[in-house]
């Protein structure tokens, strides 16, 4: 979960002034790469440890306005913050320290936020979503924890980071496996194993529903398109979604330590326009992927609604 030296190695390659953020900036718009590793029955090579751990946010903060790109210094002076440790909240019972944090940092081309499209890198929300964000918020302030269904699906350890991934606080890792039919990625939190045929089938009836949604790939040229839909009622992502969200994932391998890696989301309930987002993929050749040994129903959990019902029994007694 720590010491990624090949990202650090690929922020020195930028500091040093080998890579031009405008050049990235033309990537994202849709990734063409002359790098060939070919598999023995002749797809691109995709396999290996793949980090896709950022601090960039998915969205650019408002204050940053229509700044599109850090400068090596501000990405610097932003990646030198992570290495602080901070003091805990009074009246809370701690946290991770940093040396257990694995956040990564800037993205390598220095984008102020990991959506390129629309160019002002927000979610071009729907008003009626931002409505009903505010509602299911308000419930989650009221109602934490009645039951084990008022908790996230990260929190009973179904499923994690999501499908299209967006990076938190440590494993945030991939392993892609590959053979002429299927690539397999396994990801490292909650360790959920995505197979995507190659083949050429249909995707699956819209009567099935998955937790990730169901993926199918096929090749364009040097780069991986992996569309993915038929996702649960209970999925959820890490940015607002519906369940018939469909997201368009393309790796591109773009060197023997990088992937360009990019995603696009298509969800008509949610949002105004379709948006996309880019991110690097440095290779962790030495990374030794553990088994991440979390399961629905384990003690945080009953801990969790044991707490909640103390609260409030501690309530009722004030009034």
């Amino acid at each position: 979960m720590k010491y990624r030296t090949h990202r650090l190695l690929a922020f020195a390659v930028l500091a040093a002034g080998l890579i031009a953020p405008s050049g990235i900036a033309l990537a994202a718009e849709g990734s063409k790469s002359s790098y060939s590793k070919l598999t023995p029955w002749g797809d691109p090579d995709l396999q290996g440890v793949w980090s896709y751990a950022s601090i960039t946010p998915l969205q650019r903060p408002q204050r940053l306005e229509d700044k599109e790109f850090y400068s090596v210094e501000e990405a610097a002076d932003i990646n030198a913050q992570l290495g602080i440790e901070r003091a805990p909240v009074p009246g809370q019972v701690g946290d991770y320290n940093v040396i257990y944090y694995d956040r990564g940092q800037i993205s390598t081309d220095l984008r102020t936020s990991l959506i390129f499209k629309p160019p002002n890198g927000r979610l071009p929300l729907r008003e009626e979503t931002i409505q009903q964000q505010e509602q299911q918020a308000a419930y989650r302030r009221e109602h934490p924890a009645d039951s084990w269904l008022d908790r996230s699906n990260w929190d009973r350890c179904i499923t994690y980071h999501g499908v299209p991934p967006i990076s938190t606080g440590y494993n945030n890792t991939y392993q892609i496996v590959q053979n002429p039919n299927f690539v397999a990625i396994m990801v490292e939190n909650i360790h959920d194993v995505r197979l995507i045929p190659l083949d050429g089938r249909p995707q699956l009836d819209e009567k099935i529903r998955q937790w990730n949604g169901a993926s199918v790939g096929h090749w364009e040229g040097n780069t991986l398109v992996v569309e993915t839909s038929n996702f649960s009622d209970k999925s959820r992502h890490r940015f607002p979604s519906s369940r018939n969200m469909r997201s368009i994932e393309r790796f591109t391998r773009v060197g023997d330590q990088m992937i360009d890696y990019q995603f696009t989301i298509e969800d008509p309930e949610v949002y105004t326009s379709s948006w996309s987002a880019v991110r690097p993929m440095p290779a962790l050749d030495d990374y030794i992927i553990y088994e991440y040994a979390c399961h629905e129903g384990n003690y945080a959990m009953s801990n969790i609604l044991r707490g909640a019902r103390v609260e409030e029994s501690r309530a009722a007694d004030v009034e």
